[in-house]
């Protein structure tokens, strides 16, 4: 068993792919905790495919893809903001509007400019084909989105949770919501490099929405959801190497299926619940009654 658990760390390519992984799952388990306290799931959907025409423009102009994305995840946010600011569209249309357009003018980008570049790889992910630079990029703003979070985890439960006391009380909520847009611009460069960019919004939604069924605080909820994601992520890495299928939808995949499991036990747990307490008024209701 343990010569079976080290034979993919024999090769350089599945220990950086390993590394890349957990490092994109940590940013995105605690980033997702706030993305569903928040409701802004569909914002992290937005941005990670409204970066595709930035990954395009930076291999045109030679530099590397993390700048042309951050720079259209954080152009998406504000051309979003703009358009519901100008016209009377609900925020879900104006997401909706914004990223589809985008991502439409990243494909055609892609497709007009003759390139290595697999669109594949970019769209599903090539977390096995990752080098040692970018690993390192991916380690850099990982860990610099983790930092930031963790200091501001106070500031930023109080901006969920109660945004006007937050105002109140002298903190900058207009600030916090563009740091917590930077940072979900930062984490979706981080995991494009695994997943890919279709498969960013899920490691971003599920590690949160998992621990959401079962925490019953913000620290507990970002201990569970970086726990989920990141034991996904070494079993969807592993799963994907004897198995030789998509490493990011693997990873992904696992990421559902403990979601599933989790929903299935706190569903028994209610129902066990409601039985027990239907029976205890059933007993008290007869011992009223032999009184």
């Amino acid at each position: 068993m343990i010569d079976i658990l080290l034979e993919p760390l024999s090769y350089p390519f599945m220990v950086r792919a390993l590394g890349a992984t957990v490092v994109s799952a940590i940013a995105c388990g605690l980033l997702s905790c706030w993305l569903v306290q928040i409701g802004w799931s569909l914002m992290g959907d937005a941005v990670s495919h409204s970066v595709l025409p930035g990954v395009a423009l930076a291999y045109i102009a030679g530099l590397p893809f993390a700048v042309g994305a951050f720079a259209f995840g954080v152009g998406a946010v504000l051309l979003i903001g703009r358009v519901q600011s100008a016209t009377k569209i609900k925020s879900d249309a104006a997401i909706g509007v914004v990223f589809t357009s985008l991502f439409a003018l990243g494909i055609v980008l892609i497709s007009a400019t003759p390139s290595q570049v697999d669109l594949m790889h970019i769209l599903f992910g090539n977390v096995l084909g990752v080098s040692p630079s970018e690993l390192t990029t991916v380690a850099v703003i990982g860990i610099l989105t983790v930092i930031t979070v963790v200091l501001k985890r106070r500031d930023l439960t109080l901006f969920a949770f109660d945004p006007a006391h937050a105002h109140a009380i002298g903190i900058s909520v207009t600030r916090l919501r563009w740091l917590l847009l930077s940072l979900l611009a930062l984490t979706v460069v981080v995991t494009m490099q695994t997943v890919g960019i279709i498969l960013v919004v899920a490691m971003l939604v599920i590690p949160g929405s998992t621990a959401y069924l079962v925490a019953r605080s913000i620290g507990g909820m970002l201990a569970i959801s970086v726990a989920v994601t990141v034991t996904a992520s070494i079993v969807g890495v592993y799963v994907s190497y004897f198995v030789d299928v998509s490493t990011g939808g693997t990873v992904v995949l696992t990421q559902a299926a403990m979601f599933g499991v989790v929903l299935l036990i706190t569903q028994i747990r209610k129902i066990s619940a409601s039985r027990n307490t239907a029976l205890s008024l059933q007993h008290e209701q007869h011992g009223h009654a032999a009184a």
